[in-house]
């Protein structure tokens, strides 16, 4: 894929829209951009907040580690045919540690018999790396010590992306990106877009926005039966753009695949995590969708034109992931007569015997999994607001953040206490204690960033 002006269409399919995605997704996505026979590239997002930090804590006890675990159950379906067909492979399955996923991509080419690949390597988000100690405190959220820091990592754009393709990249591997960027990167390096072209940049973002969360585009996350119909969902099919040099684009999905692409599964996906329709920021453009049209052309073709742009922030948003203590969970399950009244009473026990530790956990949250939990909240105002109906099957989940892990153990140990110590016909205890990750969020000016990118 040469970075150049080409103004023949480009079809970018998406097989993965988070790290616990479906394995054989991709395929079917695979088979329909070599059957069109156009220029195609396809991209993986498998990298969220959470994800990034537990891949960072992995590389510190293993500094080979920290990118995607399940890479090679991703790629193994799909890269042979990729190869083949031209078709270069785009994903921020790098996480932690993009050159270590860059290694076990060529080592899965091996297996699969295909030799050396010319793989690009994006870096440059890792703030902990890259800034200063005296640049860090300056960015990071305050208060916050430093000590506690898991991971500190910018939003990053798509023209390393299209650099590396632009060089020849098969594949393209990436830490903390811009979701949207995955799809804009190929559009760059085919169309040859000026980066400040907003219109088009904001374009090609909103074209990424709808291809990120994978299969939710075409009826996953949309399914509500009765009310939003989703055909033969047990295969459902993965989204594919179809991007015009003009900047206009349809969105359509893998071929002899169930699911559906219609209005309002873009619309829902369009608005999906957008604060602002009118100013959406990304590291790319300012994207404004205020004005923008959604036109079903056929079954499972949907066009959408009229996004414009506006020049891209000052700033770049970065996610700070810190240790915030421990996670005490413990569960237990009350059935038949009473089951309701003898799960709160169960409650109330655990309430009154967190209260009399040495150091008391005061803000447990209490859950009725069966009769409330979600719209229950961790200070039991919902409850008192909210007279429960009768319920015959109810689970009780007490959970509490603690400072020490000594405190979490007590937690799950009262929660087991109940077996015996009452009331009346407990069961099915669990428990689970896990550190703590806090995140938030903060704002780091262009010229403290370094992106850079590799062939290897």
């Amino acid at each position: 894929m040469a970075h150049s002006k080409d103004s023949r269409p480009l079809l970018i399919g998406c097989g993965a829209g988070f790290a616990g995605d479906r394995w054989d997704a991709a395929g079917p996505v695979v088979d329909t951009l070599i059957a069109r026979g156009r220029s195609a590239a396809l991209m993986f997002e498998t990298l969220a907040e959470r994800t990034l930090a537990l891949a960072q804590l992995k590389k510190r006890s293993d500094p080979e580690a920290g990118y995607e675990p399940t890479l090679a159950q991703f790629l193994a379906p799909v890269l042979a045919r990729c190869v083949a067909h031209g078709i270069p492979i785009i994903g921020n399955f790098g996480a932690a540690n993009p050159r270590g996923a860059a290694l076990a991509l060529q080592e899965l080419a091996r297996r699969l018999g295909l030799g050396p690949l010319r793989i690009g390597v994006v870096e440059g988000d890792d703030l902990l790396s890259t800034l200063s100690a005296a640049d860090l405190d300056r960015v990071l959220p305050s208060p916050l010590d430093r000590s506690s820091l898991v991971s500190a990592n910018v939003y990053l754009g798509a023209s390393a992306i299209a650099q590396c393709l632009g060089a020849g990249a098969q594949i393209v591997v990436t830490g903390r990106v811009a979701d949207p960027a995955l799809a804009l990167g190929p559009m760059l390096a085919h169309f040859g877009w000026a980066e400040d072209d907003w219109d088009l940049l904001a374009s090609g973002t909103m074209a990424g926005h709808l291809l990120e969360c994978g299969a939710q585009v075409c009826g996953g996350y949309f399914a509500d039966p009765g009310l939003k119909d989703v055909p033969d969902l047990a295969r459902v099919g993965f989204p594919i753009v179809e991007m015009q040099a003009s900047g206009s684009f349809v969105i359509t999905k893998a071929d002899h695949s169930g699911g559906r692409v219609d209005a309002r599964t873009v619309k829902e996906q369009l608005l999906y995590e957008i604060h602002d329709p009118a100013a959406y920021l990304t590291p790319d453009v300012v994207a404004d969708i205020s004005e923008t049209q959604v036109d079903e052309i056929a079954p499972n073709r949907v066009r959408v034109v009229g996004v414009r742009g506006h020049g891209r922030p000052d700033t770049l948003k970065a996610t700070v992931c810190f240790e915030g203590g421990w996670l005490a969970e413990g569960e237990i399950s009350y059935a038949g007569p009473s089951a309701l009244a003898r799960a709160q009473l169960a409650a109330q026990v655990v309430r009154e015997r967190l209260a009399l530790l040495p150091e008391p956990v005061s803000d447990a949250r209490y859950d009725f999994i069966g009769a409330a939990s979600v719209f229950a909240d961790d200070g039991g105002r919902w409850l008192a607001e909210h007279p429960l109906p009768p319920c015959s099957d109810v689970r009780l989940r007490v959970a509490a953040r603690t400072a020490t892990r000594a405190q979490a153990e007590q937690l799950t140990r009262e929660v087991l206490a109940l077996y015996t110590c009452g009331p009346a016909g407990g069961g099915g205890v669990r428990s689970q204690i896990t550190p703590h990750l806090a995140s938030d969020s903060c704002y780091v000016p262009r010229a403290l960033i370094s992106e850079r990118w590799s062939i290897g």
